[in-house]
């Protein structure tokens, strides 16, 4: 009977304990990517100095490293290396994305790739969470069975002398 009971609580638990986590998670990842939008802003920069490379540089869309200038909205002159597309040449205008610091950055996710990943890290905790309270019911469970076969055993013993003979 008790088992039925840790069962039923690890069901009841696994379910809303996932699905409560699932959401926690969406929501953090979201509100994380929207700071990180947030703190980081377009600037258009001048390609000053090619990468390495020459006539060696990969053709098509791919980026290669350059040195780049710009110009924060507050009048501060920043230069820093960063990849640029493979056919740009110096003067070149590139926009590049800095944080709040005037810092070169990455730019952020789309707010379609932030709800794809948000939605991923949500199904990644809720299954995470669903596993963690199963299993810990199944070792429960185990542990229950491991009790009861003990319990069988000493019965099987007493009734086996009880009968004056010994098996096993």
């Amino acid at each position: 009977m008790i088992e039925a009971w840790i069962l039923l609580a690890a069901w009841v638990l696994a379910l809303v304990g996932g699905l409560v986590a699932g959401l926690l998670t969406v929501g953090a990842m979201q509100q994380t990517a929207e700071r990180a939008r947030a703190q980081s802003h377009p600037v258009t920069a001048v390609l000053t100095r090619d990468g390495p490379g020459g006539n060696d540089r990969p053709a098509g869309g791919a980026l290669v490293w350059g040195t780049v200038r710009w110009t924060e909205p507050d009048g501060a002159g920043h230069t820093d290396r960063t990849r640029v597309p493979a056919a740009a040449t110096p003067g070149s205008r590139i926009t590049v994305w800095t944080n709040g610091h005037g810092a070169l950055t990455s730019p952020p996710a789309s707010a379609a790739d932030t709800a794809f990943q948000s939605v991923l890290g949500g199904l990644w905790a809720g299954t995470a969470t669903v596993g963690l309270v199963i299993g810990t019911a199944k070792l429960a469970q185990s542990r229950l069975d491991h009790h009861r076969f003990d319990q069988w055993d000493d019965e099987w013993a007493r009734m086996d002398t009880r009968w004056g003979r010994m098996t096993g």
